[in-house]
């Protein structure tokens, strides 16, 4: 039996960055120094009920009118190191992605044509005066995408039982299952699986997803951490299946074997990786 549901719960992972004060320029770094400090810091729940609550009005409110003031804190060998929520460039991103995921029938139903247009009218005037932003935070809704996987080694698996009080916590004790690195090994491991897949296929999804994930982390400080968070995830399998996964394990088996030469093994790693996934993602689309 798979874990009860809490009230607010979205069936997506997510891939973070936790830069250190040193990464944000004043005022913001004096802003997230002051911030770390409160007695009561929220965590993913918390971000989860916020953006639901703009999704209750008619028309929905996609993106918030304002960006967020908050973030997920942690500290890295005492270093203080900040990953800040951007929830309204999140929702523009997620907005713009919606046309890929969906039927337009449905999309018209869940958000309609002019509620979008207005969006994305309004981001394309924002991008204009911030042409560097990105967030710290990516999302896949319904699975973990296996690229991701790559950055992580097995000993840096976390799963166990939650307090509530991190990014990967809710009310009460839930689920976690989580990897975190340093952003140096992260890098490596990135450029290492790119070189055995650019030798030993020709073309491949996985190579454009994985240039594009190294992409996105050569844009933050090279002392920060990078953390991978099954997130609502939990909730859709059973402790059994937690316990028993041990993706990043699988994807390192499967680049090990393309590099010996051994497509039969490699394809048998990658099946079992996206067939793991394949009953979730088939509820995401019954939904």
């Amino acid at each position: 039996m798979a874990p009860t549901t809490p009230a607010a719960v979205p069936y997506a992972s997510y891939l973070r960055v936790y830069e250190p004060l040193a990464a944000f320029p004043e005022p913001e770094r004096s802003y997230w120094a002051d911030y770390a400090r409160r007695d009561r810091l929220p965590g993913a729940q918390d971000e989860l009920r916020r953006s639901l609550v703009d999704l209750v009005p008619t028309p929905p409110v996609v993106v918030p009118v304002r960006e967020s003031t908050d973030a997920f804190v942690t500290e890295v060998d005492g270093v203080l190191c900040v990953c800040p929520w951007r929830t309204r460039l999140r929702g523009w991103q997620a907005l713009a992605a919606l046309g890929d995921e969906l039927p337009a029938s449905v999309l018209d139903a869940a958000v309609p044509p002019v509620v979008r247009r207005e969006a994305m009218a309004d981001y394309d005037r924002w991008r204009e005066r911030n042409p560097d932003a990105r967030p710290w935070i990516r999302t896949a809704t319904w699975h973990v995408p296996v690229r991701w996987f790559v950055l992580f080694s097995d000993e840096e698996r976390e799963y166990g039982k939650g307090s509530g009080g991190g990014a990967g916590g809710g009310a009460g004790e839930s689920p976690v299952l989580r990897y975190r690195t340093p952003m140096v090994q992260a890098r490596r491991r990135v450029a290492r699986g790119l070189r055995v897949l650019r030798e030993e296929l020709e073309d491949s999804p996985l190579v454009d997803g994985l240039v594009d994930v190294g992409r996105w982390l050569e844009e933050f400080h090279p002392r920060s951490l990078v953390e991978l968070d099954y997130g609502g995830l939990v909730y859709t399998l059973s402790e059994d299946r937690l316990a028993g996964d041990h993706s990043a394990a699988d994807t390192a088996e499967g680049l090990a074997a393309l590099r010996e030469g051994d497509g039969e093994r490699a394809g048998a790693v990658y099946e079992r990786l996206t067939e793991r996934w394949r009953a979730v993602r088939q509820r995401g689309l019954a939904s």
